[in-house]
């Protein structure tokens, strides 16, 4: 885990966004507007984390709140057209050097590959003594 966020790290120099910045941007671009604590179960980490790294990409204008009709005093957290762009950069490089880095990969190796991981991903999140 430590060498891959290294390598995460290293393709974000430049962009004034760090690995848990990132991370931020990464689940707005997929889920579209969300709350910290929407954010927070889908990285699974606690609120006040979120909160912090939300801070840091407001501050840097890379998202920007927004009302949030289910919740008053939990405003919606949403990627501005620099923080939208800047992730869409990102992610395309980060594909492209997977797919070269899988190149020599078949498909049923990949699938496997994911297979362990997340079953080891779910033994310890068992032993942490958390949910699955």
């Amino acid at each position: 885990m430590q060498v891959a966020e290294a390598c995460v790290e290293v393709g974000l120099e430049g962009t004034g966004l760090t690995v848990r910045m990132r991370a931020v941007l990464e689940i707005l671009r997929t889920y579209g507007s969300q709350s910290v604590p929407e954010i927070a179960a889908r990285l699974e980490i606690k609120r006040q984390y979120v909160q912090l790294m939300v801070n840091e990409t407001l501050t840097c204008g890379f998202t920007e709140q927004r009302p949030n009709p289910r919740h008053m005093r939990s405003p919606l957290l949403a990627l501005t057209d620099r923080g939208h762009d800047l992730i869409d950069d990102i992610i395309a490089k980060e594909l492209a050097l997977m797919q070269k880095i899988g190149a020599g990969f078949s498909d049923e190796e990949v699938s496997t590959a994911l297979e362990v991981i997340l079953a080891v991903t779910e033994k310890l999140k068992e032993m942490a003594g958390e949910k699955a």
